[in-house]
């Protein structure tokens, strides 16, 4: 199974997949926009436990997928216009692909390109999981108002939004218990 981490350029989807790993450097970060150019998986073991007891019940291989930025980045458009045939490709085609984190900096109301990637994913029947990145960035009263701003922006009100923060790791137990439910 496949688990996808989409979203604009720099808005922290490589560090995500590290702090959600606990494997420093597994994805390559970097300041620059547009440092991911190819659709990356990383095979991961999954110990799946009894939610009431804790006992493991076993284990489970499964793929985190790192897809490069949408939006900005610096390259040419000719390589965008490459990246988004590909990257359309595999989200209609991959029949192992179970869901999708759409990550959104918390920091700032989405922009036209997250919402038409929202809309397109919708669209296309695509199972998407909204994960409000940089969320140690901003204080406590701050999220919950720009939670309810992203919400507004996409227009589903009872859409539920994850917030995360890969430097403090918050976030990251809910995020793995989504996981884990969809490989269970």
């Amino acid at each position: 199974p496949e688990v996808v981490f989409i979203g604009r350029s720099n808005v922290g989807k490589s560090s995500l997949i590290n702090s959600l790993t606990r494997i420093r450097g597994l994805a390559r970060v970097s300041s620059q926009p547009g440092k991911t150019q190819t659709i990356n998986f990383f095979e991961l073991t999954a110990k799946l436990r009894d939610p009431e007891s804790g006992e493991e019940q076993g284990r489970k291989d499964f793929y985190l997928v790192d897809l490069p930025g949408y939006g900005y980045a610096k390259t040419g458009k000719e390589r965008r216009k490459i990246w988004k045939k590909f990257i359309d490709e595999y989200l209609l085609t991959s029949p192992r692909l179970q869901f999708l984190c759409q990550l959104i900096d918390i920091r700032h109301e989405p922009m036209a390109s997250d919402v038409e990637m929202f809309q397109w994913l919708v669209e296309h029947h695509v199972p998407v999981l909204i994960v409000a990145t940089k969320a140690d960035k901003i204080g406590k009263n701050a999220r919950q108002k720009n939670v309810a701003a992203i919400r507004r922006a996409l227009g589903v009100k009872e859409i539920s939004i994850l917030p995360y923060s890969s430097v403090k790791n918050e976030g990251r137990s809910d995020l793995l218990d989504v996981i884990r439910e969809i490989l269970v």
